[in-house]
């Protein structure tokens, strides 16, 4: 695995959202059913595109297919509200897929929402190394098989907003992130989580995404998305009105 960034990982223009949502969840089944020696690990996102991604892999033609036995899923970012908020992206997600599927609640991995945030990441990160087997990142040995994001308006991906502190992380798997210019505090997987893995990929749709992935496909330093990295391939996902086009 060469590594790849956002300036030059593989873009793949697709019609809207829903297709999108449709490319991925064949992609990320036929990832899932290829993995062997170990589980299938994968950091979901929020987000409307996602949702999408999750009903269809809830459908059951992929529910019938899709190894939920051997997948581990982890969160790569949540606010820090409980799970009966709708802002919570893990209840977003066993609404939108958890709940219609075989999936082993072991295998379920919600970040902690009560409590101390900081705690709580640690309490996260501690679930991570259980997974990997091991307490530190090894070069070579990801992390993660896929790292799911989105982008906002602002150039957070994950919950690396602008102007935090989280953005200069390079120990930590797991952090905190208070924005100043969007409500809740967070949870979010670090730049160096992130890196460690096969694939990431940003899914991104609409016409409100264009500014935003214009400025971090050129690595503008002031997106934070601009300084994601990955060991493995890095994959944008976008509709026509995202490019621009």
């Amino acid at each position: 695995m060469g590594g790849h960034d956002v300036k030059t990982g593989e873009m793949i223009v697709l019609a809207d959202g829903e297709a999108i949502a449709r490319y991925m969840a064949e992609w990320l089944t036929e990832q899932a059913l290829a993995k062997t020696g170990g589980p299938f690990v994968v950091a979901l996102s929020g987000g409307s595109t996602p949702k999408r991604l999750y009903e269809i892999l809830a459908s059951p033609d992929y529910a019938a297919r899709f190894p939920w036995d051997r997948t581990q899923f982890f969160f790569g970012d949540e606010r820090f509200v409980p799970e009966s908020d709708p802002a919570n992206n893990y209840s977003m997600t066993r609404q939108a897929l958890l709940s219609h599927v075989a999936v082993p609640a072991a295998n379920v991995h919600p970040m902690p929402t009560q409590g101390d945030p900081t705690a709580a990441a640690a309490r996260y990160q501690a679930e991570l190394q259980a997974v990997y087997g091991a307490d530190s990142l090894q070069a070579g040995r990801p992390l993660f098989d896929v790292v799911l994001l989105g982008l906002g308006d602002n150039g957070h991906t994950a919950s690396l907003f602008p102007r935090t502190p989280v953005l200069n992380e390079r120990t930590l798997w797991v952090s905190t992130c208070v924005p100043d210019d969007a409500p809740h505090t967070r949870l979010t997987l670090t730049y160096p989580a992130i890196h460690s893995s096969r694939h990431v990929v940003f899914m991104l749709a609409g016409a409100g995404k264009k500014e935003a992935f214009a400025k971090v496909r050129a690595g503008d330093p002031g997106e934070p998305a601009s300084h994601i990295t990955t060991e493995g391939e890095l994959v944008w996902l976008l509709d026509k009105a995202a490019t621009g086009g």
